[in-house]
C-alpha cells in the first residue's frame, strides 16, 4: 500500500549523524541528588516546573484524537500520465516518479519492476483533521494533488467520500470536504505562535496505522528547507513518519500549531526531525480555500536575492538585511512604481525586511489591489515608493540558452574573458557574454559560467570587455574591497559581489 509523503533529500543529513533523541518523561526527586538547601531549592524548581508540565500525555490525546483523520487517494496513472516513454507510467523526474522512486510502487513492485498495464489505479495514503463540525477538513496539497477519489477514515472506524475544495501548491495545504453529517468532532487553531523548546504532539496515519501518537518539542521556528517562496517551517524533534503528511500536531491545550508536511530522513524512516506549516499560515490560506476554492497573492513583479556581507558591503548597506532586486518586471506593478535593478528594498509599510524570503512572505500575505509603500535603498540613499500589489501569476517555468560566441578579451582580475553580446548569437545586443571562465578564478567561486551575459559593473552598464576593466578599477580606487555586477544567465538575472582581484 503506497503510503504519501514528502521526504527531504538523504544528501541533506550528513550534519545529522548522532542527534539524540528526546524523552518526554520527567525527572523528579532532584532532592536525592542533592543534600542541603541546594537539593531543596532544587527541589522545589522541579516541582514547579512539574505542575506546569503534563507528566502524561493521555488527557490531550483523549481530547483531540477523534478530530485527526486518515486519509487514502486513488489516482489513475495511466489516465493521467500516459504516454511517456520507458516502462514506467510516470515522467522523469517528476513529484511523482521521485515519490515511487523513494518508496516503491504498491504491492512491493519498484519502478523498474513494474511493466504491468499503464491504465492501473495507484493508491497512497496521509492524513488529514476536521476543523469544523460539518466536515471541513485540512491535509496537504502532496496528499490529494491529482487524486481522482478521496476516501477518510475517521478515528471510530467509519469511512466516508471526501472531495477536494481547494488545494494551494505552494504552501502545500488543502482544504476537503465530507458531506451527510454536522457533529464531527473537530479542533482549532492555536492563537499564538508556540516557543521553541514547548511539548507538542503529532497524531496521524503513520505507514497506514492510524490514529498513532508521538510526541517532542518544537527544536526551531523559521525553517527554510527549499520547498517554496513561502517557507516558514517549524521544526520538531517528533517521530513524524511517511503517512503522516497532512496530520496535526497540538501543543498541550489541544490547539493545532501546525500541519505535517516534511522530514528529513536517509531511508524514508523517522530520524526525529520534522516540519510543520504554522497554524497562522494555514488558517490564512484555508479561509480562501473555503471562500473561493484557491488563493489569491499580492505581487510586485520584481526578481529578489538575498543580500550577502559582500553585495552590503559594495552598495554601502551597514547591515546584510533586505531584497535585492535583480529585475523588475517590464509592466509590472514595481516597475510602474520607479522601481529599478540594484535597488534593495529594506521595509514594507515601516515593517523591516530581513531577506528575500521574507519580503515573499509579507507581499503574498498580502490580498491584490491593496497600495503598500516600499522602503527603497538606492545609491547610498533611502528612497520610499508606494506600490499598488497585482495578483501573483502562475508560475512560469524559465529555460537557460546555451551560450556560443567568439574567443572574446580577457578579465584577468575576474578570471573571465568576455566578448561583446551583440557580437554573440542568441545573448542580445546589451552587456558582455562570459566565453571563458578561469576554473581557479574569483569568478568561478561565485558561480558565473559560460555564456552569462555581464549586463553591469558597479551601476555603470557595460557593452566591451575594456568598460568592465574601467569599472573595475573606479571601483578599486574607491576603496572598495568587492563590486556588484549584474548578470543574467539564461532567463535569470542576479547580483554578485565579485571580490576584487589583482591586475
Amino acid at each position: 500500500m503506497m503510503e504519501k509523503s514528502r521526504i527531504l533529500s538523504a544528501r541533506r543529513l550528513v550534519l545529522l549523524a548522532g542527534v539524540a533523541g528526546l524523552s518526554a518523561t520527567v525527572l523528579l526527586g532532584a532532592s536525592n541528588l542533592l543534600p542541603g538547601t541546594a537539593g531543596s531549592a532544587l527541589s522545589s524548581i522541579a516541582y514547579s516546573q512539574d505542575l506546569q508540565r503534563p507528566v502524561g500525555f493521555a488527557n490531550i490525546v483523549e481530547k483531540v484524537k477523534p478530530a485527526v483523520i486518515s486519509v487514502r487517494v486513488k489516482v489513475d496513472a495511466g489516465a493521467s500520465m500516459m504516454g511517456f516513454e520507458g516502462n514506467s507510467p510516470l515522467p522523469p523526474n517528476s513529484p511523482f516518479e521521485r515519490f515511487f522512486r523513494r518508496f516503491g510502487f504498491p504491492d512491493g513492485l519498484n519502478p523498474d519492476e513494474h511493466h504491468g498495464p499503464r491504465n492501473r489505479l495507484v493508491t497512497g495514503q496521509g492524513s488529514g483533521f476536521f476543523i469544523t463540525p460539518d466536515g471541513y477538513a485540512v491535509t496537504n496539497n502532496h496528499v490529494v494533488d491529482k487524486a481522482d477519489a478521496v476516501d477518510i477514515t475517521t478515528d471510530d472506524g467509519k469511512t466516508y467520500a471526501a472531495k477536494v475544495i481547494g488545494t494551494d501548491p505552494r504552501t502545500d495545504v488543502a482544504l476537503i470536504k465530507v458531506e451527510g453529517r454536522d457533529d464531527f468532532p473537530y479542533v482549532r487553531f492555536a492563537d499564538q505562535a508556540p516557543r521553541i523548546g514547548d511539548w507538542v504532539l503529532a497524531v496521524g496515519n503513520p505507514f497506514g496505522l492510524g490514529g498513532t501518537v508521538t510526541a517532542g518539542i518544537v527544536s526551531a521556528r523559521g525553517r527554510d528547507i527549499g520547498a517554496g517562496p513561502y517557507d516558514d517551517f517549524i521544526q520538531i524533534d517528533a517521530p513524524v513518519n511517511k503517512g503522516n503528511s497532512g496530520g496535526p500536531t497540538f501543543d498541550v491545550d489541544g490547539n493545532v500549531i501546525g500541519v505535517n508536511t516534511a522530514i528529513f530522513s536517509p531511508s524514508g524512516g523517522s530520524v526525529g526531525i520534522a516540519f510543520a506549516i504554522p497554524a497562522n499560515t494555514v488558517k490564512s490560506v484555508v479561509a480562501q480555500l473555503k471562500e473561493k476554492g484557491a488563493v489569491s497573492r499580492g505581487w510586485i513583479g520584481v526578481q529578489i536575492q538575498p543580500v550577502t556581507t559582500e553585495i552590503a558591503d559594495s552598495i554601502g548597506l551597514k547591515k546584510a538585511e533586505g531584497a535585492l532586486v535583480a529585475e523588475p518586471q517590464a509592466n509590472g506593478p514595481a516597475a510602474k512604481a520607479g522601481v529599478e535593478s540594484g535597488d534593495v528594498i529594506t521595509a514594507v509599510d515601516g515593517i523591516p525586511v530581513r531577506d528575500a524570503r521574507d519580503l515573499a512572505k509579507q507581499i503574498g500575505s498580502t490580498a491584490p489591489g491593496t497600495s503598500v509603500k516600499l522602503t527603497i535603498w538606492r545609491k547610498g540613499e533611502e528612497k520610499t515608493f508606494s506600490v499598488s500589489l497585482g495578483e501573483l501569476p502562475s508560475q512560469r517555468e524559465a529555460r537557460a540558452a546555451p551560450g556560443a560566441g567568439p574567443t572574446g578579451s580577457d578579465v584577468p582580475r575576474l578570471g573571465l574573458t568576455l566578448a561583446p553580446a551583440s557580437q554573440v548569437a542568441g545573448s542580445g545586443s546589451e552587456g558582455v557574454v562570459v566565453t571563458n571562465v578561469d576554473p581557479n578564478g574569483i569568478a568561478s567561486e561565485h558561480g558565473l559560467q559560460t555564456g552569462d551575459v555581464i549586463l553591469e559593473v558597479g551601476g555603470e552598464k557595460v557593452s566591451n570587455p575594456s568598460e568592465v576593466r574601467s569599472a573595475l578599477n573606479e571601483a578599486q580606487k574607491g576603496g572598495k574591497r568587492s563590486v556588484l555586477v549584474r548578470v543574467k544567465s539564461g532567463e535569470t538575472t542576479k547580483f554578485v559581489a565579485l571580490r576584487l582581484g589583482h591586475a
